[in-house]
């Protein structure tokens, strides 16, 4: 790539196009794209949107990545992309074909499934608005009910993993773990298996905790970014996690979503 260009990857879909969406993001983040910008464009209905889209990335100069279940839709892509010779990436439809071929079956040909309403999606909302209550150790007594229950020190990514992990439908509380205060009675009645404590190399948290205090305001010298009170903490920490007798995950330099898959495996 030319450092002084810049690059679009034109994302289109007949739904919302956040499963493109997310395919080109997970594919950014592998290059030195920094001059790569992306353009969503959603609901697409007819033909004559697809000529319109192509013929603009053919001008920009970048490609096309697309989640289309009509099949008028996906054939008018391909021309366009053959005659204007636009590279387009076809998200979906390896994979419908895939299942069409090994299990016999017709697709029901209908954008936004992902979306629609039903018991999946409400669980998700009932997840996320007990995980929202839960955050930072604020509604101990639900403890007993939550899927999931995250220990660990501060900053040791619990809140945003509670998040991420309660739209995937789990119910998940967290709590911070510090050695003056004693940890709630509830979370000795939580089944072992449903707690993970989460961990993270002192001299990593030392970096972050230190980041916090500029971010709000503070000086350095607080003792919440001193090495030897984050290594007391983890102590604590780590003690408390093998009385309760759960899973450790060391969080240090983990993407949420690696560090997500690797809770969920264990449950």
């Amino acid at each position: 790539m030319k450092d002084d260009q810049r690059y679009e990857i034109t994302i289109c879909s007949d739904s919302v196009g956040e499963t493109a969406e997310a395919v080109v993001k997970a594919t950014i983040r592998q290059f030195e794209a920094h001059q790569v910008t992306t353009k969503r464009i959603g609901h697409i209905k007819h033909e004559e949107e697809v000529r319109a889209i192509m013929e603009a990335a053919a001008k920009r100069g970048g490609f096309v990545a697309y989640t289309l279940v009509q099949p008028e839709l996906r054939e008018m892509m391909r021309e366009e992309a053959i005659r204007l010779g636009v590279r387009a990436v076809d998200i979906m439809g390896p994979m419908m074909q895939a299942f069409i071929d090994t299990f016999n079956d017709s697709p029901k040909r209908k954008p936004g499934l992902q979306h629609e309403m039903d018991d999946d999606y409400f669980r998700r909302v009932d997840a996320v608005e007990f995980t929202v209550r839960c955050d930072d150790g604020r509604d101990t007594s639900a403890m007993v009910k939550a899927d999931i229950v995250l220990i660990g020190v501060s900053r040791t990514s619990k809140t945003p993993l509670s998040i991420f992990l309660a739209h995937k439908g789990f119910k998940v509380a967290n709590l911070p773990l510090v050695p003056e205060a004693k940890p709630p009675k509830e979370l000795f009645l939580v089944d072992a298996g449903k707690i993970i404590g989460l961990t993270m190399d002192p001299e990593k948290l030392l970096k972050i905790r230190t980041e916090r205090l500029k971010s709000v305001g503070l000086p350095n010298g607080a003792k919440y970014a001193a090495i030897d009170r984050i290594v007391e903490e983890l102590n604590y920490a780590q003690n408390l996690m093998h009385e309760v007798g759960c899973p450790i995950i060391n969080v240090t330099d983990r993407a949420i979503e690696e560090t997500a898959g690797i809770i969920m495996g264990y449950l």
